[in-house]
């Protein structure tokens, strides 16, 4: 019985695979190749908007503040920490090692 089985699947699996090799469609469509489209072919497409009511649950990660928006550089701004959280497709990036360090004016800081 073992050996009726294994025959008939070696016969089998050696008559479709034969059949598949053979048929023309198939090896019209294998030829058809479609550009692939890579991240560095994207040039200065429009950002989709940041939705502005997502302020009123962001807080920064590390100091539980509110944050600001600012449109000019599409970044989330945390005033008292001195960083920017940068907004990519429409989506902040809140994990505080992506931030940007951002400079405080000096009459900000008192004088000694």
């Amino acid at each position: 019985m073992f050996k009726n089985v294994l025959s008939r699947l070696l016969t089998e699996t050696f008559f479709v695979e034969r059949n598949v090799r053979n048929t023309p469609l198939l090896r019209r469509v294998a030829a058809v190749s479609a550009p692939v489209r890579s991240f560095t072919d994207v040039k200065d497409e429009a950002q989709p908007p940041f939705d502005a009511a997502l302020l009123e649950v962001l807080v920064c990660p590390l100091s539980k503040k509110p944050l600001r928006y600012e449109p000019k550089t599409n970044e989330l701004i945390n005033e008292e920490l001195g960083i920017a959280y940068p907004i990519i497709d429409g989506i902040p990036n809140m994990i505080p090692q992506e931030a940007r360090l951002i400079r405080k004016d000096a009459s900000d800081t008192p004088a000694q």
